[in-house]
């Protein structure tokens, strides 16, 4: 008769292992000898064998004990159904580790692929970090709420990455933003602006977006924030007849003394 750690030896197991299993129901506890102590027996050993064979095979001492007592056609039908089950844990493992990848890349964070290549043809045009947060941001939000639309908004903004005005647009953010009253820069954005807005007017793309006015107004807030050379642009293309960042609006001629600021009637 053997004693347990005599027992934890020929399994090749510890004896606190052992303890573990008598706990949860796996190899059922001896009988104490005269002395007090459990000794246990060849049975006892093969059995405590088995049970470390399917817990090193990665099968869950959940399953242990129905795969110890089943017949040889459950036995192979069990270890199918864990095979399985591990299958799809190393999937969604892979899948994690996948995702973990792409947050360490930076920009995977809260935002679709297409989104992460549309900023990554951003910046082979020589569009500056600066700017590229500010873009990141608020493609962040506008993912978050049109998920199901988000792949072709970025497809119909690749498209205007192949107008030579929208590329001379991006040529002016490649470095700071804070741009100054008098600044020629200025008015040559405004220029481009209106020509992309005229054009999105004609082709009836301008207007309802699908945003509430709020958001809209939030996506406005943080991009003169940001860029504060951006207020400038707006005053003149304001004074142009045209409203909006976010949603461009052809402004009707009498709203438009109404609409201006102050010293600018």
């Amino acid at each position: 008769m053997l004693t347990i750690s005599r027992l934890a030896a020929y399994a090749g197991v510890t004896v606190r292992a052992v303890r573990h299993y008598h706990q949860v129901g796996l190899l059922p506890e001896p009988e104490r000898d005269r002395s007090g102590y459990r000794t246990y027996d060849a049975a006892a050993v093969v059995r405590l064998i088995r049970i470390r064979a399917l817990a090193d095979a990665g099968v869950p001492l959940a399953r242990v004990q129905e795969l110890l007592d089943a017949g040889p056609e459950e036995f192979a039908g069990g270890v199918q159904e864990i095979d399985k089950d591990l299958r799809a844990e190393i999937r969604r493992l892979q899948d994690t580790r996948r995702r973990l990848a792409r947050l360490a890349a930076g920009e995977h964070l809260a935002l679709p692929q297409s989104v992460v290549d549309y900023l990554d043809r951003l910046r082979g045009l020589g569009v500056g970090e600066r700017y590229m947060e500010m873009e990141r941001d608020a493609w962040i939000m506008i993912a978050a709420q049109v998920p199901d639309l988000i792949d072709s908004v970025i497809a119909k903004k690749h498209e205007e990455l192949d107008d030579p005005d929208m590329v001379r647009l991006y040529s002016f953010f490649t470095g700071e933003l804070d741009w100054l009253a008098g600044d020629p820069r200025i008015v040559e954005i405004a220029d481009i602006l209106e020509r992309l807005m005229m054009r999105a007017v004609e082709a009836g793309e301008a207007g309802d977006d699908g945003f509430d006015e709020q958001f809209v107004a939030l996506m406005d807030s943080a991009m003169l924030k940001s860029a504060p050379g951006a207020g400038l642009v707006l005053a003149i293309l304001q004074e142009r007849g045209w409203r909006g960042w976010t949603r461009v609006e052809r402004v009707p001629a009498d709203r438009l003394a109404m609409d201006l600021p102050p010293g600018r009637h």
